[in-house]
């Protein structure tokens, strides 16, 4: 760890505090930085001279365990027998979790080296703990967990739409929007979330994939999941097999879709197909946004390199629908690759 920042020094009391007192480990352990996610958190690898790693979660102040969306998240996928980190250990005082060690393999990283047998094989394990997080998740529904209380609402998915009009069109690109086009564009967002908004829920992750499901001794590990909520039932289908960071080719996304679709016990039809197209779009602007956020307001360009594939999948979706003509216009005007 970088010990000449000042930032650097308080992470590393922070740290050797935690683990004195919690007995994890001693002086003599290597702390080893990772490369952290798109929140304030900051992760450490803690290689013991003996015994299993861990990872420590650090955020930004103190905490308060229980009042955690992240404990109260894993408590409720740890029951339904979800593969998720074990929780080792905390401090509130030092905002500090400790977490089993997944190692460094995500899906997206293991995908290079896989073999077509293995990626069909992992993609497919993946659709399954999708249809599990469903299945269990109506089953074991309270409003003793978080996820149950807070959905994807009109709200949310027009602020997401928003942010992306303003981060990545207005902001990355720099073409704002006259008047007549935000009214023009804030009732396509309209359309398509009032849809969107009322479609049955389900138990939804948020941000399910490639990035944040773990390879771990030959099986996937679902992380990142502190932001789960109710939602359309295509939501996480859609964060995999539309996701920015790898391709999924046609077959492979119809295969997939129909296994999913075989899980629930239910026909392969083209409703589910024109929603889960819907649900792309709504997704994959709002991920184009974040990418534009990252960029611009945090400095940090590791995102830019998505967008390409992004704008594909929203190109390819706003052609294929006829409802779609009006907004591919509007956002035509001011992104060349939609055109």
């Amino acid at each position: 760890m970088d010990q000449r920042t000042a930032d650097g020094l308080q992470l590393r009391d922070r740290i050797t505090r935690y683990l004195r007192d919690s007995g994890l480990a001693d002086e003599r352990a290597r702390v080893v930085p990772l490369t952290g996610d798109a929140s304030d958190r900051r992760y450490f690898r803690i290689i013991p001279s003996g015994g299993p790693g861990f990872v420590l979660a650090l955020h930004a102040g103190s905490i308060e365990f229980a009042a955690l969306p992240f404990a109260n998240v894993a408590d409720l996928l740890q029951q339904m027998s979800l593969p998720v980190p074990v929780v080792l250990g905390h401090s509130d005082e030092l905002g500090i979790l400790a977490l089993q060690d997944l190692g460094d393999v995500t899906l997206q990283a293991h995908l290079g080296a896989a073999s077509a047998t293995e990626h069909a094989a992992l993609y497919r394990q993946a659709v399954s703990l999708i249809e599990q997080l469903q299945r269990r998740g109506a089953e074991l529904q309270s409003d003793r967990y978080v996820p149950y209380t807070i959905a994807f609402d009109v709200d949310k998915l027009t602020w997401e739409l928003n942010f992306f009009a303003k981060h990545f069109v207005e902001g990355y690109r720099a073409s704002p929007f006259g008047a007549a086009e935000r009214d023009a564009l804030d009732a396509e967002w309209a359309a398509i979330v009032q849809e969107l908004a009322s479609e049955p829920r389900v138990l939804c992750h948020r941000d399910y994939h490639s990035r944040n499901l773990m390879l771990h001794d030959g099986s996937l590990y679902i992380i990142d999941f502190q932001d789960a909520r109710m939602g359309p039932d295509t939501y996480d289908l859609v964060s995999l097999l539309r996701d920015s960071y790898v391709d999924v080719t046609d077959r492979e996304l119809d295969e997939l879709i129909a296994y999913f679709l075989a899980l629930k016990r239910r026909a392969d039809d083209e409703d589910f197909r024109r929603r889960f197209d819907l649900m792309a779009v709504q997704r994959n602007l709002k991920a184009l946004g974040t990418f534009g956020f990252q960029t611009m307001t945090r400095r940090n360009p590791v995102y830019i390199q998505y967008t390409p594939r992004t704008l594909r999948y929203v190109r390819d979706n706003l052609q294929k629908y006829a409802r779609f003509a009006r907004l591919n216009e509007l956002l035509g005007a001011h992104i060349d690759e939609l055109k």
